[in-house]
C-alpha cells in the first residue's frame, strides 16, 4: 500500500493598499529598497548575529513571505526559506525582488561594527522594519554580553509575533457593514459626551498652553473665497548627472540632536518641518531656482505619516500615508523660520485622523471597485507606473523622519548611531536619532552634492557641529578603493 504525505497549503495574502505602487514604480535607479542600520561598540560577531537572526525570524512570519504574481494582483505567500547573514559586498539598496526568482524580501548584512537591514518596500514600512531590527539587536546583544540571560528571556515572556495576514488598511478603511456603522455611531456619541464634559475642565489648561507654545499665523477664514484662483504653480524638479551604474549616492550628516530640537522649538514647529525647510533653503542656495528654464519658484516635499499613531495597529506591513507640503519663493516670507511655519501649517491641516481616513477610504474604494478587480495585473502595473510618474512631476524632494529610537535595555548601551535611508528617484533625505545623535542621510540618483554641502552650512551657521560621511559612487571614487 502506497502512502502519500499531506501537502501543506501555503498561506497567502494580497498586497495592501500602499504596497502595489512599489511593484509598478521600481526600476534600476529606484529599487524601492530601504536600509536601516545600527553601529555597535564592537566588531560584529557573525556567528552570534546569525543565531540572533534565526530567532528573530521566527517572531516575524511576515518576513518569511515571498512575492508571487497572480493574473489580477500580486500577493505575499509564506515560505520555508531561511535568512542567511552576509558580509556587505553590494552597494546600498541593491535590488532585492526579482520576478524570476523566489527569494525573501529582506536581507541582513554586516560590515565591521555596523549591522544593516535592507527591506523591499512592498513587504514592510520603516516602522515595521524598525521593529525587526530592534528585536534583532536585542537578541544579538543578549548573546554577546549576557548569554546566561538568553534562555531565561526566551521562556519568561511570550514575544510578540507579527503575522503575515494583518492588513491594517483593510481593517480600518474598508466599507463597514450596517451593524458596524451603528456600533461606531454609538461610540462617537459617547466620545462626544465625554469631550463636552472634558472641555470645560480643560479650558484653562488650553489657555496656558497657548501662552507657552508659539502660535502659527493662519489666514482669516473665508478670505480666499473672494480672491481670484491663483495661477498654476511650476514645481521645481531637480536634475543632475546619473551615477554610472545606477547605484544610490549616499551622504550622512551626524550631529547632536538636542540643538536641532531647540532650533525647531524656537520656530514653533516639529523637527520634520524644520529639517524640510532647511532642505528647501539648501536647494535655494544652490541657485537651482534661478537656473530652472521654466521659471519654477515652488518647492514641494512628500512626507510620510505613520498611520499607527491615529489608527491602532501592530502589523509590520505597510501602514502609512503621504502628505505633500510646499512653499513658493517670492510669494511671501522666505526665511527658513517662515518657510518652516508655513510647512507646519500645511502638514497639520492634512495630518488629522478625519482627513486621512476620508482620503484612504476613497483609495480603498477605487482599489476594490469591480472594474479595477478585473483589470489584468500587467495592465495595472502600466497604469500605476504612469500615475507614479505623474506624481513625481509634482514633487521636488521626499523626506522621512523615524524620530527618536528607544532600544531595549539589553541593546541600548551597545548601540551608538542609527542610520536610515532609501533608494531614490530624486534627491531626498531620511532622519533618525539614537543615543543623542541625529543622523540625516541624503540619497540621490545624481552624483552632484551641492545641496548637501549647503545643508551642512545652514546647520553649522546655527552653531551645530556636523560630521559628514559619503559613499563612493563615481568611477573615480570607486577606483580609489583598489589603490
Amino acid at each position: 500500500m502506497k502512502l502519500s504525505l499531506p501537502v501543506r497549503r501555503r498561506h497567502w495574502v494580497r498586497l495592501d493598499n500602499a504596497s502595489n505602487i512599489f511593484l509598478a514604480a521600481r526600476s534600476d535607479v529606484d529599487t524601492k529598497v530601504f536600509r536601516m542600520a545600527a553601529e555597535l561598540d564592537h566588531e560584529v560577531d557573525p556567528a552570534l548575529l546569525q543565531e540572533a537572526l534565526e530567532t528573530t525570524y521566527e517572531r516575524f512570519p511576515l518576513y518569511h513571505a515571498v512575492l508571487r504574481r497572480g493574473v489580477f494582483w500580486y500577493y505575499l505567500q509564506d515560505s520555508d526559506l531561511r535568512p542567511v547573514l552576509e558580509p556587505e559586498t553590494e552597494h546600498t539598496c541593491a535590488p532585492i525582488y526579482q520576478a524570476d526568482r523566489r527569494t525573501l524580501l529582506f536581507r541582513v548584512v554586516h560590515h565591521r561594527r555596523r549591522v544593516s537591514l535592507e527591506v523591499f518596500h512592498a513587504l514592510s514600512d520603516g516602522t515595521g522594519a524598525l521593529w525587526f531590527l530592534t528585536a534583532l539587536l536585542e537578541e544579538y546583544c543578549r548573546r554577546r554580553f549576557a548569554p546566561e540571560d538568553t534562555a531565561d528571556a526566551a521562556g519568561s515572556v511570550e514575544p510578540e509575533v507579527h503575522e503575515l495576514a494583518a492588513d491594517s488598511f483593510a481593517h480600518h478603511f474598508r466599507r463597514r457593514t450596517r451593524a458596524e456603522r451603528a456600533a461606531r455611531a454609538r461610540e462617537e456619541q459617547e466620545r462626544a459626551a465625554h469631550e463636552e464634559e472634558f472641555t470645560r475642565e480643560a479650558a484653562s489648561a488650553m489657555l496656558r498652553a497657548q501662552e507657552e507654545e508659539p502660535e502659527i499665523a493662519e489666514e482669516p477664514a473665508g478670505e480666499e473665497s473672494d480672491a481670484p484662483d491663483p495661477a498654476p504653480r511650476r514645481v521645481l524638479r531637480l536634475r543632475g548627472t546619473r551615477t554610472p551604474d545606477h547605484r544610490t549616492r549616499v551622504l550622512e550628516l551626524t550631529m547632536p540632536v538636542a540643538p536641532v530640537l531647540a532650533l525647531a522649538k524656537g520656530e514653533g514647529v516639529a523637527m520634520s518641518m524644520f529639517l524640510t525647510a532647511a532642505f528647501f533653503e539648501a536647494i535655494r542656495r544652490t541657485g537651482a531656482l534661478e537656473r530652472d528654464s521654466r521659471g519654477a519658484r515652488t518647492l514641494t516635499a512628500s512626507v510620510p505619516v505613520n498611520l499607527r499613531q491615529f489608527f491602532p495597529s501592530d502589523s509590520a506591513r505597510n501602514f502609512f500615508a503621504t502628505i505633500t507640503v510646499s512653499h513658493t519663493y517670492g510669494a511671501g516670507g522666505d526665511s527658513l523660520g517662515e518657510v518652516a511655519r508655513r510647512l507646519q501649517e500645511d502638514f497639520g491641516a492634512e495630518a488629522r485622523p478625519e482627513a486621512l481616513e476620508g482620503r484612504l477610504r476613497r483609495l480603498i474604494r477605487v482599489e476594490r471597485a469591480p472594474l479595477a478587480r478585473i483589470v489584468p495585473r500587467p495592465l495595472k502595473d502600466v497604469l500605476l507606473g504612469l500615475a507614479n510618474r505623474a506624481n513625481n512631476r509634482s514633487l521636488t524632494v521626499a523626506i522621512s523622519n523615524l524620530g527618536r529610537v528607544t532600544l531595549p535595555e539589553a541593546a541600548a548601551p551597545h548601540v551608538g548611531r542609527m542610520l536610515f535611508h532609501v533608494s531614490a528617484a530624486r534627491p531626498q533625505f531620511c532622519a533618525i536619532s539614537h543615543a543623542g545623535l541625529l543622523t540625516i542621510s541624503f540619497t540621490s540618483p545624481f552624483v552632484e552634492t551641492e545641496h548637501v554641502r549647503e545643508y551642512a552650512r545652514i546647520l553649522t551657521e546655527a552653531g551645530i557641529e556636523v560630521s559628514v560621511a559619503a559613499s563612493r559612487t563615481t568611477e573615480a571614487e570607486l577606483a580609489e578603493v583598489g589603490r
